[in-house]
């Protein structure tokens, strides 16, 4: 039996804990008996404890992020109960910045801040000894990257299979963007680049396909991205997938030349762009040329195939309603294929914080602590918001309603959307388990009622998008049109498309 287990909840099967192989990787003599278990936040808390406990091991180490903390505090709790003799070490963001710690500290013989893949081996070590350190709260040790071991030889045939694999060229990040745990890094420092590709060419031979990058900045240095993009292009295959997050304004020629090569669904780039206000990014010290990304951007979907998932923060100190919807016009206007409304969080460390008295930032004491009001932004205001994310991943991010968005949102994206989001709650009453069904008749109702589309205009757009998604079954708007077509004897082509779906 292993006398020491590493583990986390991740939020879906898909993901991996790249955390856990790193400290896994970096266990030294230690690692023989350690073991690495996965579970999810679906799983109950109970069921997750008693596979722990049939290791049988000395010491468990759980990793604490926003996304599972309170899953994690759940399954912490029933260890202390069935188990306190086993040593409970906790790592992660959410309990790397004392004395802003949750509720599961309390339960912890032991909290490391911040990176572990050095000081977990180490307490470890000190635990199995006899003699384990008077302090509970232990400050991970950095050392220099190419001291660390490498973590990819632990992904498994089946993650290379059925999972994400994560990677990351570099760690840290060289910007302050206050609502960034990043912002507290002093630099961005890469690893080794020759080491690092002969892990991907590794990984690629085991059958790896769909890469992940962690790096916050991975188009900082133009000689390694470029690199790292040709070493891809050599390899392509019509399975290849990789995901990067881009500085949004930092786009040099030779980057763009390289880009432009890859086939179309081969490539994806996270955008954060959060605001395109000047006063609200000087306020959160983000530096952010916003012609050179608005250009960017232009340049990318016009000249490349890359997919581009661009972000925006809603609830930032001294942002209002009306501010947030001029940067979700500029947005808009150049055409991600994706757009993600996010909603501030209040990350333990990060320096927003600082802002939390003087713009009234409010914030659900409860995961993932959501902003709830602002100064500049109500509660109401914060809910319509919540809502208008929801609904425009429904709608405009899901790709099924590409002939009815354009109609939807005519010149004026944000105002109208809104207006649909508010109308489409109020119909609906609820922003999740709608079918895709039902989903194309509240739409049809609120575009018909509540924007004042033509009937015939509304009927026309849903009907092609609806055709084109392959649903079974006809929603009630155009079941209506099939019953007046039959009693008229008409059969036409629009008919004939109807009963073939």
């Amino acid at each position: 039996m292993p006398r020491i287990v590493i583990s986390t909840l991740n939020a879906r099967y898909i993901h991996t804990a790249f955390g856990l192989r790193y400290l896994y990787a970096n266990m030294g003599t230690l690692q023989t008996d350690t073991v690495l278990l996965e579970f999810g936040i679906q799983q109950r808390p109970i069921d997750i404890a008693e596979q722990l406990l049939q290791q049988q091991p000395e010491i468990i180490g759980l990793g604490v992020y926003i996304w599972n903390v309170a899953e994690i505090t759940a399954l912490a709790a029933i260890l202390k109960q069935v188990a306190p003799e086993i040593r409970l070490i906790l790592g992660g963001p959410e309990v790397s910045h004392p004395p802003d710690l949750p509720q599961i500290a309390e339960l912890a013989d032991y909290i490391i801040t911040g990176y572990g893949e050095i000081s977990f081996p180490s307490l470890c070590q000190q635990i199995i000894a006899g003699h384990p350190p008077a302090e509970k709260i232990i400050r991970g040790e950095t050392v220099a990257l190419d001291a660390l071991a490498s973590p990819y030889a632990f992904y498994t045939d089946s993650d290379i299979r059925q999972r994400i694999i994560y990677v990351e060229a570099s760690r840290g990040c060289p910007f302050k963007c206050e609502f960034c745990l990043s912002s507290l890094d002093a630099t961005a420092k890469p690893f080794a680049l020759q080491n690092f590709l002969q892990s991907m060419d590794t990984l690629y031979q085991r059958g790896a396909r769909n890469f992940k990058f962690i790096d916050r900045t991975f188009n900082l240095k133009v000689d390694t991205s470029v690199a790292i993009l040709e070493f891809f292009l050599s390899r392509m295959t019509a399975d290849l997938y990789l995901h990067f997050e881009v500085i949004p304004d930092n786009l040099p020629e030779r980057l763009k030349l390289a880009i432009q090569q890859f086939p179309p669904g081969s490539l994806q780039f996270e955008v954060g762009v959060q605001s395109f206000d000047p006063q609200i990014q000087h306020r959160i010290s983000r530096k952010q040329d916003n012609a050179k990304t608005q250009a960017n951007l232009s340049w990318l979907r016009q000249h490349s195939n890359a997919h581009i998932h661009a972000d925006l923060i809603a609830g930032l100190p001294g942002d209002t309603l009306e501010n947030f919807g001029h940067s979700f016009d500029q947005l808009f206007a150049l055409k991600p294929q994706e757009i993600q409304v996010g909603i501030l969080k209040r990350l333990r460390g990060a320096p927003i914080n600082r802002h939390n008295l003087d713009y009234q930032l409010r914030y659900d004491p409860n995961p993932p602590y959501s902003v709830l009001s602002t100064a500049d932004m109500s509660f109401s205001d914060m809910q319509r918001i919540n809502r208008f994310a929801r609904y425009w991943d429904l709608i405009g991010n899901s790709g099924r309603f590409i002939a009815t968005l354009p109609v939807l949102l005519d010149e004026q994206p944000f105002v109208r959307f809104l207006q649909f989001s508010d109308a489409l709650f109020n119909t609906s009453g609820s922003t999740w388990q709608i079918a895709l069904k039902r989903l194309f008749e509240l739409t049809y109702i609120v575009m018909t009622d509540s924007l004042c589309v033509p009937h015939e205009t509304a009927k026309h757009v849903l009907e092609q998008d609806y055709l084109r998604n392959g649903e079974k079954g006809l929603p009630a708007f155009l079941n209506i049109a099939e019953q007046t077509l039959e009693k008229t004897g008409i059969a036409n082509k629009r008919q004939q498309l109807l009963r073939k779906h």
